[in-house]
């Protein structure tokens, strides 16, 4: 689990494909306490740490590059990076499993305000003054035009620690919808649904 906290930066060191497996080589900001097995969120899609060296390697299956935008990177691109989240730790974001529900692309950026396009079938889950994870960072929805169109106000500090300050118009970015959110939307439509036979 995460919290949407993003720590830092990363940067793909190496990138090879073998077969059906693409394995990435990232320097994260901090390897302390980490283990081969361990999960690392980056750009918001949960990986697992396959060695840990100079830096730290991820295989990705075909699945994960179709649902992902991990499949845009190159080497010497930077990520967003999270550690999974241990007991005892601050709950500064909100739950995250890293489990992301589609790509959306940033429409516009003026200043530090972003309009982003997430797909209709996502529209539902997505509310003002709800929960969103975009590329793997907590963030609290503004306006929405009910299509999947949405506003996120972002702060210098995360512009300053997080990669979404070099995100550009026609930007894709990795989508998480708040689990708790997209349960009650869920449930309510099949109690509704029910009601109607």
């Amino acid at each position: 689990m995460f919290t949407g906290i993003v720590q830092g930066r990363g940067r793909i060191q190496s990138l090879e494909r073998k077969g059906n497996i693409t394995t990435l080589g990232i320097e994260i900001p901090s390897k302390e306490g980490l283990e081969i097995g361990g999960s690392v969120s980056i750009d918001g899609v949960c990986l697992t740490a396959t060695s840990i060296k100079n830096e730290v390697t991820f295989d990705l299956i075909p699945e994960t590059l179709k649902r992902t935008t991990l499949g845009e990177l190159n080497v010497g691109s930077d990520v967003n990076v999270e550690r999974a989240m241990r007991m005892g730790d601050e709950l500064g974001g909100h739950i995250l499993s890293g489990h992301i529900i589609s790509t959306a692309q940033i429409k516009s950026v003026v200043n530090q305000d972003y309009k982003i396009i997430a797909p209709l079938h996502i529209a539902e889950f997505i509310h003002e003054k709800g929960y969103i994870a975009v590329d793997g960072i907590s963030l609290t929805v503004g306006k929405t035009d009910g299509e999947g169109g949405f506003e996120v106000h972002i702060i210098p500090e995360t512009l300053r620690l997080t990669t979404l300050g070099s995100k550009t118009s026609g930007s894709s970015v990795n989508i998480e919808i708040d689990a708790m959110t997209q349960t009650v939307v869920e449930t309510v439509k099949r109690v509704m649904a029910s009601k109607e036979v």
